[in-house]
């Protein structure tokens, strides 16, 4: 393992591609500070074989869609003497799959607050520490969907959208406190949110997709440490990584 680099935070790091990410950063000598909305077992597990790497480690179950729970973890960030994060990692998400139409108030509140609403409340929180220190990274996970859009996944196109352009934006703002920020538009990826998926529904996709496989998680852990190695003139850009599906 590398020496020490200070500290990553990375949302929705239970499982699937936030796991991959906060275990690679883990392995480059970071200290991490993981979130999870839910599975706290899964999030207990991550933090345990980040401690066996040899990195401290603070998991917080919380919602990052919800501004004072965001709030609550930065705080415990201070309270448990880690520094404060000079990478940001933006992960937590959820899908919808079905027609606009079919969706109620309480389900496109809960896919924006999570995919967007989340982006915003984390970046407000650690942006001023990272103004104040003069460097930091923020990588936020997005979707070719918010490139292009999906039919029956208007809400998840919009939020992921919204992720895209808001990357674009802060970039600008944040490029002279050598701050930079980039996302990863991820095409299908084999995690636990595509499992849904039968057997021959991933062959169908699959088949359109000119690599001819899904992205491991790994993969998209790979492209985040490019990023981190590329330095800070390397920001607004929202990458693809599809496997040339877009």
């Amino acid at each position: 393992m590398n020496t020490k680099k200070g500290t990553a935070l990375v949302t929705g790091a239970s499982r699937g591609i936030g796991r991959a990410i906060a275990m690679m950063l883990a392995d480059q000598g970071y200290d991490l500070v993981i979130s999870s909305r839910r599975s706290a077992e899964d999030l207990e597990k991550v933090k345990k074989n980040m401690i066996e790497k040899g990195v401290r480690c603070l998991s917080f179950l919380g919602d990052m869609g919800n501004a004072q729970d965001v709030k609550r973890m930065v705080s415990s960030i201070k309270t448990e003497g880690f520094s404060m994060p000079s990478v940001v990692v933006n992960n937590a998400g959820i899908s919808y799959m079905g027609l606009l139409t079919d969706m109620t108030d309480e389900q496109w509140r809960e896919i924006v607050d999570t995919n967007l609403s989340s982006v915003f409340y984390v970046c407000r929180e650690c942006i001023p520490y990272m103004v104040h220190q003069k460097e930091g990274h923020i990588i936020n996970i997005s979707s070719v969907w918010g490139c292009v859009g999906a039919s029956c996944e208007a809400a998840y196109s919009s939020t992921k959208a919204g992720v895209n352009g808001l990357t674009m934006a802060l970039a600008k703002e944040l490029a002279p406190s050598h701050i930079s920020v980039n996302a990863i538009a991820c095409g299908a990826v084999d995690t636990d949110m595509n499992a849904c998926f039968s057997e021959e529904e991933r062959k169908a996709l699959t088949d359109e997709i000119p690599a001819g496989r899904m992205a491991k998680p790994q993969e998209v852990a790979e492209a985040l440490l490019s990023i981190l190695h590329a330095g800070e003139y390397l920001t607004g850009q929202v990458i693809r990584l599809d496997g040339g599906w877009i």
